[in-house]
């Protein structure tokens, strides 16, 4: 108690340095202050510039900053934004997200590149110095100021990868989230007053390509070749040279009909049914026996093809599975992406942990990768897949994990989350910390996810963060965990789910309103999935069973990813 008493007096302190500075963007319902925006600046920018205005006026409870298009008009203090050679910026290409704002005197500079870098500069700058927070799509903490004032100002800042992805339910439709939490990539790629959207077109999609309705019952041969006969519901021959013309064909056609990806998947389907015959093997063997070895050797084909009509895009395959080894004598053309998945690692331990085993094979093709590829695209996952909605303790492992990736030269990262449904296990808390992480992973999860609860969790916040600290130390030295892990895995325990929904519905009885009491019924659904799938009929009797379907039905939840919420039930009756 005493350490956090110390802590919260520094910052106030600091706040109070900050807020009596010598130059006052506003001070009791005034300011001298103006924001300039050039008449040929980006969409993002002026967009930027009136997000501005709007959220200062909000702040200081009424003061409407004017926004003007030229500088150094009657002398009035300025907040330029975007480039502009006047004030002795230096230009920096469009598309580069890095930003920089600084003072010069009484006037504040914020800029970068146009198409979404300045406009970050302003959203850092609202968060950073004006203490905005994004928490939701639905929710945006505005601090209540009379004053604000600043000595100097000189920060600068430039993402940790150059593609940024989660796709939590709760935020996939929402790119003015994604826009103010410096995210910049989505399933589909979007043109908005934000910048837009990268996208990163599909996966899994050779048979898209070589389709088993259509092909299979004249050509078996395109189609992989196990146990002595062709199937049609594996992978493709990849040695078959009219399989090849097949994926040439039809990914130029597919880049034409959808221009606007960034990446084009070309890449196995999943499942373990990769191809036997001969011809297959015959090339495997040349790139050090590995299936991955001819998956590469036939992308780059297709990425040759295409490349001379368009020469600023790229072709992306999976290391996936039976294909995560990386070849040898083989190396990825310039305009071909592999995305690396990591879905047999622990999460209960960081990858780069030399004393999991788990992580430590992951880690040796990571580095494999990264000194072969030209482009390496991580696709990581955050949660338990089994369990939706079950406290998952790997908060600790996040940071950590997206520095090994950015370490090696991850050019992207996609960090797959819980996107069937709403209130998926801390959601809207894990969404926020990772969108800051992917920006910046050298921050500590530990102040983020304390922001972030007793920002959005108001008077239940105290008791929602002490539930947060207790449901992390479920993850133990000596026990490891993936993203399939079901409520009899050794790190749940009685005592935590006593404890848990203990505190939990203290918490709900805290809530002053109905939306708050909604935000813990999302953190309850942990605690009572939990109760009633390890103790059923007593679930059943105390009335725990009804109130998780009845919150779930209510909410739209799934609790398991492959199963309907009925499915999930009838399963865990099933299980006791």
């Amino acid at each position: 108690m005493r350490l956090l008493k110390s802590i919260l007096v520094v910052l106030c302190l600091l706040a109070c340095a900050t807020t009596q500075g010598k130059n006052f963007l506003f001070k009791n319902g005034k300011s001298s202050y103006t924001i300039v925006v050039s008449h040929d600046a980006s969409t993002s920018e002026q967009k930027a510039a009136t997000e501005l205005q709007m959220y200062i006026k909000q702040i200081s409870g009424g003061v409407t900053l004017p926004i003007r298009h030229d500088l150094n008009r009657n002398g009035e203090n300025q907040i330029a934004v975007g480039f502009q050679p006047e004030a002795g910026a230096k230009a920096i290409a469009a598309d580069n997200e890095d930003f920089t704002y600084e003072s010069r005197g009484s006037n504040i500079y914020i800029y970068g590149g146009s198409n979404r870098g300045t406009m970050y500069g302003v959203f850092s700058f609202l968060e950073r110095e004006l203490g905005i927070r994004w928490y939701t799509p639905d929710y945006t903490k505005v601090p209540k100021m009379k004053k604000w004032g600043f000595d100097t100002l000189s920060h600068s800042e430039h993402p940790t990868v150059k593609l940024r992805q989660n796709d939590y339910f709760h935020i996939k439709t929402k790119p003015e989230w994604s826009a103010h939490n410096l995210m910049n990539m989505a399933w589909s790629p979007a043109h908005n007053e934000y910048g837009g959207m990268e996208a990163y077109r599909g996966c899994h999609t050779m048979p898209s390509f070589v389709p088993y309705d259509k092909y299979f019952a004249e050509h078996p041969e395109y189609f992989c070749f196990r146990e002595g006969k062709r199937e049609n519901h594996g992978q493709l021959c990849l040695s078959n040279p009219d399989v090849l013309e097949l994926c040439k064909k039809g990914m130029l056609q597919k880049m034409r009909e959808e221009p606007d990806f960034i990446v084009y998947s070309l890449s196995q389907d999943d499942n373990w049914k990769f191809c036997e015959c001969d011809e297959c093997k015959a090339i495997e063997a040349q790139y050090g026996g590995t299936h991955s070895g001819i998956i590469v050797w036939f992308v780059n084909q297709v990425a040759d093809y295409v490349k001379e009509e368009f020469p600023d895009k790229f072709i992306g395959t999976f290391a996936y599975l039976y294909s995560r080894k990386p070849p040898v004598g083989i190396v990825p053309r310039d305009n071909v992406v592999i995305r690396l998945c990591s879905i047999e690692c622990c999460y209960s331990h960081p990858m780069d942990d030399p004393n999991c085993e788990q992580n430590k094979a992951f880690v040796d093709d990571l580095k494999q990768w990264a000194s072969i590829a030209p482009h390496l695209f991580i696709w990581d996952y955050i949660i338990n897949y089994l369990q939706l909605v079950a406290p998952f303790p790997n908060f600790k492992v996040l940071a950590p994990n997206i520095r090994t990736l950015r370490d090696n030269h991850s050019i992207g990262i996609f960090e797959e989350s819980q996107y069937m449904s709403n209130a998926g296990e801390f959601a809207e808390l894990r969404a926020w910390v990772i969108a800051h992480l992917l920006w910046n992973p050298d921050q500590d999860v530990t102040p983020l996810a304390k922001d972030f609860i007793y920002g959005f969790y108001g008077e239940c916040a105290p008791l929602v963060w002490k539930y947060y600290l207790m449901s992390q130390e479920l993850a133990v030295p000596n026990e490891h965990f993936g993203i399939y892990i079901n409520h009899r895995t050794p790190i749940y325990t009685d005592k935590f789910v006593e404890e848990g929904m203990a505190l939990l519905d203290k918490a709900r009885q805290k809530a002053k309103s109905d939306e708050m009491r909604d935000r813990i019924d999302y953190l309850r659904l942990q605690t009572l999935y939990l109760k009633a799938s390890r103790k059923v009929e007593e679930s059943k009797a105390d009335g725990t069973w009804e109130e998780l379907v009845t919150l779930a039905k209510k909410h739209k939840v799934k609790l398991c990813e492959w199963e309907s919420l009925e499915g999930t039930m009838d399963r865990l009756q099933k299980e006791k």
